[in-house]
């Protein structure tokens, strides 16, 4: 019988050796938990980013994205104290969060920080800062991940360029060129184009459009960000979306109670729809309207057949049937509610919109174009993405209004 040093040996090895195979690989690594569908909420004045179960309707909690915000704001240099005060002025108020994107492997999440201008990364469950990259000028825009999550594009506003950052890094691999004040960057749905929207110097008049710098939409190869195509317009371009053969674009144009669609082949507006103002809206005054933009809000189901449009300074959203373009039916919203953005949920039925002055993401089924939940979140919600959670990242959220 072996003795007890023997016994007590060999069980050293065999557990050695397992771990060895486990390591190169001989064992088959322990399974990942599944990833929970969630839509990100980015709650611009409040600094939080809240995640709502897109199967539920539940918030489960949000994250701080500016636990460094005194940090920032004591480091700021003369210059950029003076362009952070002026982006606050121009905007109304102060925008800490203005896009996010989570990475494919539900871990971590990628912001743009408004009016701080830079974009970080943060480690979701454990709230590690994983790099900080200051964006050039003075304010950090509407921003997209990669099919493959490896680039965050960040719109660097008043330097009319934009960024593109190495998720791994957060170093700046390029830049490409822009209309005046780019804002928004769309991955074309086969992730082979990246589309970005400028939309011009909004403090200015509309009398004074014509100052306001280069309305565009600069088409770029989303493998080298060289320049494929420019399309001019007289208005800024507001949220837009994208057919999958990439010919068509539905996008809201500044000043437009409505909006547009366009012909990418052509280069030319094939239909202009006036959506319905309310008694509200009637009697504003363009120069009255939130960054110009009358209508701000557009998304798409999966199989392109009906478009969620946001009517922001009239308080509704519609849900408008494809190819005629005909609303199916309407939501109401409460007087100055500001409906600020609209996403497809990953179920493709939901469009979630964002209730900016009231706090809360309304849920609209895109087949009955009815109100199916309303959520609340925290402050001063726009920005909507869909995303996936790991089970660590979700049980890490702080509660969940905020």
């Amino acid at each position: 019988m072996p003795s007890r040093s023997l016994r007590r040996g060999t069980a050293l090895l065999a557990a050695a050796v397992l771990a060895v195979t486990a390591i190169n690989g001989a064992l088959p690594a322990r399974a990942a938990g599944p990833l929970r569908d969630v839509m990100a909420v980015g709650n611009g004045q409040g600094g939080t980013v809240s995640f709502i179960d897109t199967a539920t309707y539940a918030n489960l909690g949000s994250i701080n994205v500016v636990p460094d915000l005194q940090e920032r704001l004591d480091a700021m240099t003369p210059v950029e104290r003076i362009g952070y005060e002026a982006v606050n002025a121009a905007q109304g108020y102060r925008k800490l969060v203005d896009d996010m994107a989570v990475s494919p492997d539900g871990k971590t999440i990628y912001v743009s920080r408004g009016a701080l201008s830079d974009a970080v990364a943060f480690d979701i469950a454990s709230k590690r800062m994983l790099w900080r990259r200051k964006t050039e000028g003075f304010k950090a825009d509407h921003a997209s991940l990669s099919p493959d999550g490896t680039r965050f594009i960040v719109s660097a506003t008043t330097a009319s360029k934009a960024e593109v950052i190495k998720t791994a890094t957060g170093e700046l691999e390029t830049t490409f060129a822009t209309g005046t004040y780019p804002h928004a960057n769309d991955y074309s749905p086969d992730g082979r184009i990246v589309y970005n929207s400028s939309i011009g110097i909004t403090s200015l008049p509309k009398a004074l459009n014509v100052l306001k710098g280069s309305k565009a939409v600069t088409a770029v190869d989303a493998a080298t960000f060289r320049p494929l195509r420019t399309y001019t317009f007289e208005y800024g371009i507001r949220p837009a979306v994208f057919t999958r053969d990439n010919k068509t674009m539905y996008a809201q144009l500044s000043y437009l109670n409505g909006f547009v669609e366009y012909d990418l082949t052509a280069g030319r507006i094939k239909r202009t729809v006036q959506m319905p103002f309310s008694d509200k809206a009637a009697r504003m005054k363009p120069d009255d309207y939130p960054q110009n933009s009358a209508h701000h809000g557009m998304a798409m189901n999966p199989d392109e057949s009906r478009l969620c449009v946001a009517g922001t300074i009239d308080d509704y959203v519609s849900i408008v049937s494809r190819p005629g373009l005909t609303t199916a039916g309407t939501v109401h919203y409460p007087t100055d509610a500001l409906p600020y953005w609209t996403q497809t949920s990953p179920n493709g039925h939901d469009c979630f919109v964002s209730l900016a002055e009231e706090d809360q993401v309304s849920v609209v089924d895109y087949r009955t174009a009815r109100e199916v939940a309303r959520i609340d979140v925290g402050r001063f919600p726009q920005r909507e993405r869909a995303a996936k959670l790991t089970a660590e990242a979700v049980a890490s959220l702080a509660p969940a209004r905020g």
